[in-house]
């Protein structure tokens, strides 16, 4: 079992930033990825980042050159630096924990709003 935190969410205006953080704990095995989705009123969840534990990293196409997604391997964290945000940036954002094998299950914790509004 593994259990997600976040924060960092919050109202900004177009072309500011925010610092979403989220801490995993539990059994952790070595072999996994964490990340970041979201989710916009009537749309369906999208990713947004992901990141390995060998630090492969994927970004969706409407995020690339603004946002970086980062880990802490020793603490199991995992951060996503928005920057240039835009209005179609808001959304409930989730963070995502996939652990290897032997558990081979994908976790989400409980989300965070993100407002991009002036």
């Amino acid at each position: 079992q593994v259990q997600l935190v976040e924060s960092g969410g919050g109202l900004v205006q177009p072309g500011g930033s925010l610092r979403l953080s989220c801490a995993a704990s539990g059994t952790i095995f070595s072999i996994n990825a964490m990340g970041w989705y979201r989710q916009a009123p009537g749309k369906q969840r999208e990713l947004v980042a992901t990141i390995t534990s060998g630090g492969s990293t994927n970004y969706a196409d409407s995020v690339k050159g603004r946002f970086t997604i980062s880990r802490d391997n020793a603490k199991n964290n995992v951060y996503l630096q928005m920057n240039s945000l835009k209005p179609e940036d808001t959304a409930v954002y989730y963070c995502y924990f996939y652990n290897g094998y032997p558990n081979d299950y994908h976790y989400w914790g409980q989300g965070t709003q993100v407002t991009v509004s002036s």
